[in-house]
């Protein structure tokens, strides 16, 4: 006779129905959905407020009067509301000083950015698609360029300017505007990827010349690019004070921000007139511009961010 083991039984026993199945580890996370943290989002936090709080600050207080500014919290509004009164003092103070010193910041962002952006696109394109000697050297004098901060220029670029009569002038500030090395270099950094060899190679065997290439394909490319620059230009030229401060003494060639600075300056020393409301009002109108081309801009800016990232 055959002896006969018992084997014991391998099978899994049957879950019960009424218990919800349990998910793998590797199913529960996923790799896709973004984790939270708390520290990060505290931090988020602090630099929106500190972001932010100027921002308000600057937008309540220009409601206030002359006294409300110094009799009221300066983060809530004063008992009597004078945005209408400040914003037509600010603009009829002084024969409209203030639409001159506008003016003149326009013309300056207009001229001298939007030159800027050109030259550097211009030249940001070429050394980016040509080859040429001195190619390096050139790239050197970019990057050594971007490390010297303008201000160290200022006084140098002043005696330039003083020998060649152009002083007290808007070419004073303008010609010093149109170079950005900065905008240069990232021109040519975008224009590395974002500008195919192939496709300007295709369009010179059909015939297209240099500037036919770059002004019907190359350009529709680099819109993000320019955009960019443009961005960095504009803000940097509206916002530019020691260059115009040592180059003009006229206050009709005034931009805003050496204009609203002479406002400021008036209550300082005897016989001193305070104007802080108008200051605040105007320096109100000062950053609407920008906030207005940063809105109108940036969804060609946003557009370009991932370009390339994703094989097709």
């Amino acid at each position: 006779m055959t002896a006969t083991v018992p084997t014991q039984d391998t099978r899994r026993p049957a879950r019960d129905a009424s218990k919800p199945a349990r998910r793998p580890a590797l199913a529960r996370t996923n790799p896709l959905r973004p984790r939270s943290s708390k520290v990060l989002l505290v931090v988020m936090v602090l630099y929106a407020l500190y972001t932010l709080v100027p921002l308000v600050w600057l937008v309540i207080n220009s409601t206030k009067t002359q006294g409300g500014l110094f009799s009221s919290f300066g983060l809530w509004f004063g008992p009597d509301f004078a945005l209408w009164q400040n914003l037509v003092d600010t603009l009829t103070y002084r024969d409209g000083i203030f639409l001159r010193w506008f003016g003149n910041t326009l013309l300056y962002v207009v001229v001298g950015a939007g030159g800027a952006t050109l030259l550097a696109t211009l030249a940001g394109y070429g050394l980016a698609k040509y080859r040429f000697p001195g190619r390096r050297a050139v790239f050197a004098i970019v990057l050594g360029a971007i490390a010297v901060p303008g201000t160290a220029l200022a006084v140098p670029t002043f005696l330039l300017f003083s020998e060649l009569g152009l002083t007290n002038t808007p070419w004073a500030v303008i010609i010093p505007s149109l170079v950005t090395p900065f905008g240069l270099y990232l021109i040519w950094v975008y224009t590395e990827d974002a500008v195919p060899t192939e496709l300007l190679e295709a369009a010179r065997m059909d015939g297209a010349g240099e500037f036919r290439t770059f002004f019907t394909i190359s350009i529709r490319l680099l819109v993000p690019g320019i955009v960019t620059v443009l961005l960095f230009a504009v803000v940097a030229t509206w916002n530019n004070y020691f260059l115009p401060l040592i180059m003009l003494s006229d206050p009709a060639w005034y931009p805003l921000t050496v204009g609203l600075n002479q406002w400021a300056a008036q209550s300082i020393g005897a016989g001193s007139q305070p104007i802080y409301n108008l200051v605040i009002m105007g320096s109100l109108l000062t950053i609407i511009p920008i906030i207005v081309a940063f809105l109108l801009l940036q969804r060609f800016w946003q557009s370009g961010l991932s370009a390339g990232s994703v094989k097709q």
